[in-house]
């Protein structure tokens, strides 16, 4: 099976979704769209007319079987060619987008497509077209329990102090760390507390900041997500989160975490773990949400899409339910 992968930016957990996709022999081509994207800039309109000619060049080349749209935005892209099946996943930031013409966009590419996939139940509920619900896979093998000594020397940490980790760039509002600062402010804890910030750093460094802290604090307003939670999760790390996203019904039943919109709560919770200092249990939970359901469930996806027949009917705009 040949199958052209459209995407926005490749983000880590869409890399992972290709290579356990490439493990089952499915051959993957991954088609971005061309020039950078950050924070709230955009890509200038031909950057998208240079990507549509090159999505129907990748068709006329009779290559591939299938073509799998990964976020909203490069849906209708997928869908104006005339003949390959598509399936669409959604990411989150799109469907659940503060601007409505991605918010409709992503519904449009849903309800077009030959198969539609979502991967939180927040996301499910959002989305009236028949749909999948395939969460995101969290690779164990990289996100796994290490000694926070070991953790700390790698990513340079020279403290004996206990460390609440803030998983975002602090500028970003909807990450509200403000509210974070305020938290820790609150708590009344035996020892000082440093909060500390990751972003921008390579992704095979995450799992050591993490075990390096004491706990995983996110304030965030709204998310689709969030992976990190998941992440930490897998690595034993307790976790502190506002009720957003998937995190409730990810973290249901695993000790050593809260979840509340309530601060006084959060405090609570914070001053509760920092004093116990152990780890969670998290990653008996994630081990049935690694990468290896992710892969099974997708070629599954494909295989049904591909033996209703021509899969062309979402040229016509029948929807079909997976």
């Amino acid at each position: 099976m040949h199958v052209l992968q459209l995407v926005t930016s490749p983000r880590p957990f869409f890399d992972q979704q290709v290579a356990v996709l490439e493990d089952r022999g499915i051959d993957c081509t991954v088609l971005g769209v061309p020039g950078e994207h950050g924070g709230d800039s955009s890509r200038p309109p031909t950057a998208y007319a240079t990507f549509y000619r090159r999505v129907l060049s990748a068709i006329r080349s009779g290559e591939y079987d299938l073509v799998h749209a990964n976020y909203g935005l490069v849906a209708p892209f997928a869908i104006a060619q005339p003949v390959r099946p598509v399936v669409v996943t959604l990411w989150g930031t799109d469907l659940m987008s503060e601007r409505s013409w991605l918010r409709s966009l992503s519904r449009f590419g849903a309800r077009r497509s030959d198969a539609a996939i979502v991967p939180s139940p927040a996301m499910s509920a959002e989305l009236e077209t028949e749909h999948e619900l395939i969460p995101f896979g969290v690779d164990t093998d990289l996100f796994r329990p290490i000694p926070r000594g070991e953790a700390r020397e790698r990513v340079g940490w020279d403290t004996d102090r206990p460390i609440a980790l803030f998983p975002y760039d602090r500028t970003r509002s909807v990450k509200d760390f403000p509210r974070a600062r305020r938290l820790l402010e609150r708590a009344d804890v035996d020892a000082d507390v440093d909060l500390r910030t990751v972003s921008n750093v390579e992704y095979e460094l995450i799992p050591y900041y993490m075990n390096a802290s004491d706990v995983l604090l996110v304030t965030s307003e709204r998310e689709s997500g969030p992976m990190v939670v998941k992440e930490a999760a897998a690595c034993n790390l307790p976790i502190v989160s506002t009720d957003v996203g998937f995190v409730r019904e990810t973290l249901e039943g695993v000790t050593r975490c809260i979840v509340s919109d309530d601060d006084d709560e959060l405090v609570a919770g914070l001053e509760r773990l920092l004093a116990d200092g152990g780890r969670s249990d998290g990653r008996n939970v994630i081990d049935g949400l690694g990468l290896e359901s992710l892969g099974d469930r997708l070629l599954d996806v494909y295989r049904r899409v591909l033996q209703r027949g021509d899969g062309l009917d979402h040229r016509t705009g029948v929807s079909h339910g997976v």
